[in-house]
């Protein structure tokens, strides 16, 4: 059985491989320009706002429900 030794190169030449590979991938990317950046900024703010007030209405509702109006009913 014979037993080979890799060699690995040096960090140095890695990160210049790491770093080469990361420029020709990002250069095949498809940016999307400023008013898509816009329109899509603003759909994830109001996509937000819209869950948060759900959010705060089920708070809202099961706190009527099991703070004020569960203890009520089992007489306490």
């Amino acid at each position: 059985m014979a037993s080979e030794v890799i060699v690995q190169p040096n960090i140095f030449r890695r990160l210049v491989t790491f770093y080469q590979d990361v420029v020709a991938e990002m250069k095949k990317v498809t940016w999307p320009d400023v008013p898509q950046v816009r329109q899509l900024s603003i759909g994830v703010i109001v996509l937000s706002l819209f869950i948060g007030a759900v959010i705060a209405l089920m708070d809202v509702l099961f706190q009527a429900v099991f703070v004020r109006g569960l203890p009520s009913l089992l007489g306490g």
